[in-house]
This record gives C-alpha cells, sequence and structure tokens, in this order.
C-alpha cells in the first residue's frame, strides 16, 4: 500500500505530484508550481561510479529529467559511504551528507548498505546498522522541511569485490533495511528486485551502467508516483 505524506504538508507537494502527473512527468513544469526538492543520499551506486558521462547519466540525474520541472533532484552520493557511523567510511562525516541536510529537501530517497558488508563493517558493527539508518531517517525527518523518507534495498552484488558480498547483502542487509523502513513507517523501494538477474548492466558487478542507472530511476518515479496523496 502506498504510504501517504504526512498531514499537513499535503498541500504544495501534492499540488506538485498531482500537476506533474497531469504532465505525465514531461519536461515541462507547471508556471508558478512550487518546486519540490528531492535529494538522493547514497554511495558509489547513487554517485554514479563507473557510469560514462556520470554527471547526465548517473540515477538522480534521470530522475530529475524523469520527473520534469516541477522538481529539483540532486546527487548526495559519496563513493564508499557506510550507513554505519562506526564504518570504514561514515555517510555521517561526509559533506554529501552535511549538503542534504542543508538542502532541505521535501523527499529523501537514501540508498546505503551496499558496502556496509564490508568485513571490516558488518562482522564488527553490523549489529549497530539498524539504528544507524533510523537515526539517519529520524535526522531528515527532524529538518524544518520535514521531508518524506523513502529506504531503498541495495542492488544485487554480482560479483564480490572490494569485501562487498551478496550473502551478506541478501542474508544480513536486506532483513535489515525492511525492518527499519517498516518500524519508521517509511515507503520502501526494492532496487534489488528491478536490478535482479540483470548482472549485464553491473559490469564490475557492483556499479550500474547508464542503462542500470536508468532502471533505477524509473523505478525510484515509480515509487514516487504511487505516493501522491487522495484527494
Amino acid at each position: 500500500m502506498p504510504m501517504p505524506f504526512r498531514t499537513g504538508r499535503r498541500s504544495a507537494l501534492a499540488r506538485t505530484f498531482a500537476g506533474a502527473l497531469l504532465l505525465g512527468f514531461g519536461a515541462c513544469g507547471n508556471a508558478g508550481a512550487e518546486v519540490t526538492k528531492v535529494a538522493c543520499v547514497g554511495d558509489s551506486i547513487t554517485f554514479g561510479a563507473a557510469i560514462k558521462d556520470r554527471a547526465a547519466n548517473c540515477y538522480p540525474a534521470q530522475l530529475g529529467r524523469m520527473l520534469g520541472g516541477d522538481f529539483e533532484v540532486r546527487n548526495f552520493g559519496n563513493s564508499g559511504s557506510t550507513m554505519l557511523r562506526k564504518g570504514d567510511k561514515p555517510y555521517w562525516q561526509q559533506r554529501e551528507y552535511r549538503a542534504a541536510l542543508d538542502f532541505a529537501p521535501d523527499i529523501v530517497v537514501i540508498k546505503l548498505g551496499t558496502n556496509d558488508t564490508k568485513p571490516q563493517n558488518w562482522s564488527e558493527h553490523g549489529e549497530e546498522f539498524a539504528a544507524d539508518y533510523r537515526a539517519m531517517i529520524d535526522t531528515f525527518r527532524a529538518l524544518p522541511s520535514k521531508p518524506t523518507v523513502y529506504v531503498c534495498l541495495p542492488i544485487p552484488v554480482f560479483r564480490d569485490r572490494w569485501g562487498i558480498t551478496e550473502d551478506v547483502t541478501t542474508r544480513e542487509v536486506i532483513p535489515a533495511v525492511r525492518g527499519v523502513a517498516k518500524g519508521a513507517g517509511c515507503p520502501l523501494i526494492d532496487l534489488y528486485a528491478a536490478m535482479e538477474g540483470k548482472g549485464a548492466l553491473v559490469p564490475d558487478g557492483v556499479h550500474p551502467n547508464g542503462e542500470g542507472a536508468t532502471i533505477l530511476a524509473e523505478t525510484v518515479a515509480a515509487a514516487l508516483r504511487e505516493a501522491v496523496p487522495a484527494e
């Protein structure tokens, strides 16, 4: 069931979504419509590592084109980052995290967890993952803009590399992310299912190419469409 926007926020955000839907999420925005700000939070997959012409073809850039002029989508991905605050590169300590907060988004899409599967992260601090994830959700929700926070499942790991493993992704991280989303009442975006069986679009086994990023963008855009509040 689609998750409703929080009471008291449907006004501008609902009108913006409705206007975008009427336009078919085209490139043209409604004159005078209030822009909805979308922050894409994540690691190298959000950043667009290994994608040709990354700035134009990473999933947040493609998402922005899909949503059209009523939306301002920004990429706050930081390569190698973990959700774990005690991980080897915590997203919490990166400038992109502070920039995402300062952006005062209306919507936050979090896609972290892949780097948390590394042994130095999960083996040492995996039991803290859910609490850290919930804390990040709560931090964004506490912003004056009161954003709706979406939680993404990690994509499949088609080849274990750099300590990143499919086993920990499916056996540990994904159940934890599902639990966090349910407990926090966040809409869940299943990027794992969207990319399952599409290893050809992930040449190094971890990072999607431009075509794979298109699938991520389409999946996120679909989730945002489903969240339009009923009148």
